[in-house]
């Protein structure tokens, strides 16, 4: 239902130092200036949508976006809806089942070197994340410069 072109576009949704995430979105190609979206989501299906209650608003105070604090996503999936209005007619809904997790650096980095092996010793302790528990999950790559 709505009209078409003015459903969102370009939606991610990053989740960043464990428990923050912010959604942005464009706003529909046939968009006009009046036009206002509104971001649910939850992390089941069993769940009832949640509202954002922190929106990034454009220059024409349209929101192109959500801030949430103290998010936790226990699956690997959440859902998302985005619906609105303009001039009191219904906009596209949009449903996404998507999010990414920017991870912080591993922890606890450690070196040692020795001269006698002529080598050095690496250690770390995988990133905290909001819901990756598996060490096994986490691929590294190490680039080492000689200096």
């Amino acid at each position: 239902a709505g009209m078409n072109g003015t459903a969102i576009e370009n939606f991610v949704c990053v989740i960043f130092n464990v428990s923050f995430m912010n959604c942005t979105w464009h706003v529909g190609r046939t968009a006009s200036g009046d036009t206002q979206y509104f971001l649910y989501w939850k992390t089941s299906r069993k769940e009832d949508f949640t509202g954002c209650q922190n929106y990034i608003k454009d220059n024409c105070g349209r929101h192109t976006g959500c801030r949430f604090q103290n998010v936790t996503i226990e699956n690997k999936r959440a859902y998302f809806l985005v619906n609105g209005s303009r001039s009191g007619q219904n906009i596209q809904s949009i449903f996404y089942y998507i999010t990414v997790e920017k991870l912080t650096p591993p922890l606890n980095v450690t070196v040692n070197c020795t001269e006698a092996s002529h080598g050095c010793e690496i250690r770390w302790q995988p990133p905290h994340t909001s819901h990756v528990k598996r060490r096994a999950c986490f691929k590294y790559e190490i680039v080492i410069e000689n200096k």
